[in-house]
């Protein structure tokens, strides 16, 4: 079942600096605030880092209310948060920290690392969950395949005979999607999600509509196929759920369900509440939040 184009939406990313680095932000943006649970989605890199270069420096910061899914392409990034984890992410591995109730981290380009290419997205927990004890897993094995010469990884969610063991709270799916020559092949989607489709690197065509690289072609739900093209070198993520019937409000690296949750989180981190902890090796001072207005 195709949908009407005028259904569709084209979201441009907006350039942010996050710990030195130039990211394109897709989500939340004022036409789209989520793609089922996914509620936040950052295109760090492709980035080379010159001699003397920092790289990422992203000091210690609170999360509630969401789970951060890092998916990286290129480089690495060491993680470090206040469970006690340090672990390093590397390239074709998924990096997932559930915050909870509480949770804080940091994430720094290691010594000697000179590159950096990643999307970071954040996945809005729902109401049952959303206060849960926070924990962090790390995925260096996901399932792969290939159609037409196209390369296929499965990030999160089921797919076909696929099924990747990421955690998850809420029905959703991830695909990366890449191709070393021009390449196209057919998707089959279920009715009941909604899904998107952003461009990491080259271009792509989603039912022959073409799409630039950072930019996110909304597709809406209703959809049981989708036709996608990649050019040479082209590099796709494919994100889909179920819509999240709630309502989720996002206050710097806070998700809650009103703003007077989101104001008591910001109070609690501003005042060093033991709720978060404090992230392990990392001496430098937390990130204050600002205040909400």
């Amino acid at each position: 079942m195709s949908i009407h184009p005028a259904a569709r939406q084209r979201i441009s990313t907006r350039v942010k600096d996050v710990g030195g680095i130039a990211v394109s932000r897709a989500l939340p943006v004022r036409e789209r605030r989520t793609i089922g649970a996914w509620c936040f989605l950052d295109h760090a890199g492709p980035a080379l880092f010159e001699y003397g270069q920092e790289g990422l420096q992203v000091a210690p910061h609170p999360h509630i209310g969401l789970q951060t899914f890092t998916w990286m392409l290129d480089g690495e990034v060491l993680h470090r948060d206040s469970l006690g984890y340090r672990q390093r992410i590397r390239p074709g591995q998924v990096n997932l920290m559930t915050a909870g109730r509480g949770i804080a981290h940091s994430e720094d380009t290691p010594a000697g690392i000179d590159r950096l290419h990643a999307a970071q997205l954040w996945i809005a927990l729902p109401e049952a969950e959303r206060d849960m004890a926070p924990r962090f897993d790390h995925y260096p094995d996901l399932p792969r395949w290939q159609d037409g010469g196209v390369n296929f990884t499965l990030l999160v969610g089921d797919y076909g005979a696929h099924r990747a063991p990421t955690l998850h709270f809420s029905p959703l799916i991830g695909i990366d999607i890449a191709a070393q020559q021009a390449a196209s092949a057919d998707l089959l989607l279920r009715e009941d999600f909604e899904y998107g489709l952003f461009v990491l690197e080259g271009s792509a065509a989603a039912d022959g509509e073409p799409v630039a690289a950072n930019e996110l072609l909304y597709l809406g739900k209703e959809l049981t196929s989708l036709a996608v093209s990649l050019s040479a070198g082209g590099r796709a993520l494919l994100l889909g759920g179920k819509k999240l019937n709630e309502p989720v409000m996002m206050w710097w690296n806070f998700v809650g369900r009103s703003k007077a949750e989101l104001q008591a989180a910001v109070a609690a981190w501003n005042s060093g509440d033991p709720r978060f902890g404090r992230v392990v090796d990392d001496p430098r001072a937390p990130t204050p939040s600002p205040i909400m207005p």
